[in-house]
């Protein structure tokens, strides 16, 4: 089965966690290749990740979203995230994630900050 799922919402391409436990290695390696997929399929710029069914994750996915987040930089894709539950945003926090990434609590918060611009948006 596969980690993510794509749909395309307007000019993004919106990626859905599958797995409510991201913890053994073989799925996080996965889930690495399925990223590095999804970031090839991204026709706009524009990605985003939703967290809705993810309830437990490994720190080594952190690593992993964090070299995603260096790919999508270096490709000029405007990477945003949403849904992340109380437990995982707290160690997003704890490890100052949550300054690197663009975090927002819902899709539709999520996708409206896509076409925001300049300082009032």
């Amino acid at each position: 089965m596969p980690s993510l799922m794509t749909q395309k919402n307007g000019d993004v391409l919106v990626a859905y966690f599958t797995d409510a436990k991201i913890l053994d290695e073989a799925k996080i390696q996965q889930l690495s290749e399925e990223l590095t997929e999804v970031t090839d399929r991204v026709e706009q710029g524009k990605l985003l990740l939703n967290f809705n069914d993810v309830k437990f994750m490994s720190s080594s996915v952190l690593g992993r979203l964090v070299h995603l987040n260096k790919k999508c930089k270096e490709f000029k894709i405007d990477l945003k995230m949403c849904n992340i539950s109380p437990e995982i945003m707290e160690v997003f926090k704890i490890t100052k994630l949550n300054k690197v990434f663009d975090i927002h609590s819902d899709e539709p918060t999520a996708l409206t900050a896509f076409h925001k611009r300049g300082w009032f948006g």
